[in-house]
């Protein structure tokens, strides 16, 4: 495993993220414990050792969970324990302790490595974390030792990341979408070295773009040479910065973990030549042609008030230039509900990280399946 410094501190560049972790039922809460006891075992036996996690993940299942196999296994001092402020359930001073008292005692744990304020955009950072004085009692939380290290995760555009920056000098590092197709979207490399500049350490989620970048259409796919996988492609246009410190993977089943930390040991800052980033831009070029909704299936969300499966919706809507229409519409059909029972009630939109108009959307869809 490689190691980088992230807040002064060696991180493994490959980061294990707990939002996707493999089910035993259909309910997001239903938490295969012994295949997740397993992967994280791996991970940590092989030198991953930053987890990443955030009080909304798996329907608020995730810390739980993640906390009892690291108690009961004894991994707890092995690893560095990364999870986030549900800024939204933030409605005065006295939240943000209490809600990370009640992360403390889910994660059974006395402290978190890596704190972040979750999704912050421009609306989430001046209208409720500078309103609410919620970096003051990080502070405080921090100099009492609940937390070790104070950042954010961001979903908004580069004058937004901006001004979070430059509204507050004791970040120590943030967490940023980023990968070969998403160059210029939200922060964008512009963010990464923008905040590498201030002195602020960077970390990467949806490396693989909610796995589009991991299964690419054949179109994109023919423009990858074989030397490297899909996966290996994506990972490596990362790493190859040395702004980023860790990318994070959110891995579902042991192989993927055992993948991800084959390519992780070969991870170097400059390793891809000006021909590689030069055949990742002709994949950006033929990607951009094809995309269709930006969805990563993060499923933030789920579940819809109406009982439509959101991303599911959207990947097959999304198939349509992949595998044409007969096929992206048998996808469909066999969904129980279909995009015509939306009732554009923008639940969803309010907390989409890519600001997906799922109630102009959908409209669309139904059109488009007929």
């Amino acid at each position: 495993m490689k190691y980088r410094k992230l807040a002064g501190e060696d991180v493994s560049v490959l980061g294990f993220g707990l939002m996707r972790l493999p089910l035993t039922g259909t309910d997001p809460k239903d938490i295969d414990k012994e295949k997740t006891y397993e992967m994280i075992q791996y991970a940590v036996d092989n030198g991953v050792n930053y987890f990443d996690n955030a009080y909304v993940y798996h329907n608020e299942a995730s810390e739980r969970v993640v906390g009892e196999i690291l108690e009961e296994h004894g991994l707890r001092d092995s690893v560095k324990l990364a999870t986030k402020l549900p800024t939204w359930h933030v409605k005065s001073e006295d939240d943000v302790m209490r809600l990370l008292d009640e992360q403390l005692e889910k994660y059974r744990t006395d402290h978190i490595d890596y704190y972040l304020c979750h999704a912050l955009d421009r609306h989430r950072f001046d209208d409720i974390i500078q309103k609410y004085d919620v970096l003051p009692i990080l502070e405080k939380a921090k100099a009492e030792g609940k937390i070790r290290h104070i950042g954010f995760s961001f979903h908004d555009d580069i004058e937004a990341f901006r001004h979070i920056i430059d509204s507050y000098d004791k970040w120590e590092f943030c967490q940023i979408q980023l990968n070969y197709i998403n160059t210029s979207y939200q922060a964008g490399i512009e963010g990464l070295e923008y905040a590498a500049s201030k002195g602020i350490d960077v970390i990467i989620m949806e490396p693989l773009l909610g796995g589009r970048l991991a299964a690419p259409s054949p179109q994109v796919k023919k423009e990858l040479p074989d030397s490297r996988t899909p996966v290996e492609w994506a990972f490596d246009f990362l790493w190859n910065r040395q702004e980023v410190k860790t990318t994070l993977s959110g891995m579902g089943e042991l192989g993927q973990v055992i993948d991800n930390i084959g390519y992780a040991s070969k991870a170097e800052a400059g390793m891809l030549s000006n021909d590689d980033l030069e055949i990742l831009r002709k994949a950006k070029s033929v990607f951009d042609v094809m995309a269709l909704v930006p969805c990563t299936k993060c499923a933030y969300c789920m579940p819809c008030p109406f009982g439509l499966d959101i991303p599911a919706i959207y990947e097959a809507y999304n198939q349509m230039p992949v595998i044409g229409g007969d096929g992206a519409k048998k996808l469909y059909s066999k969904l129980e509900k279909k995009a015509d029972a939306c009732k554009k009630c923008r639940s969803c939109e309010r907390i989409c990280p890519q600001g997906i108009e799922t109630s102009k959307i959908m409209p669309q869809i139904a059109k488009a399946m007929q």
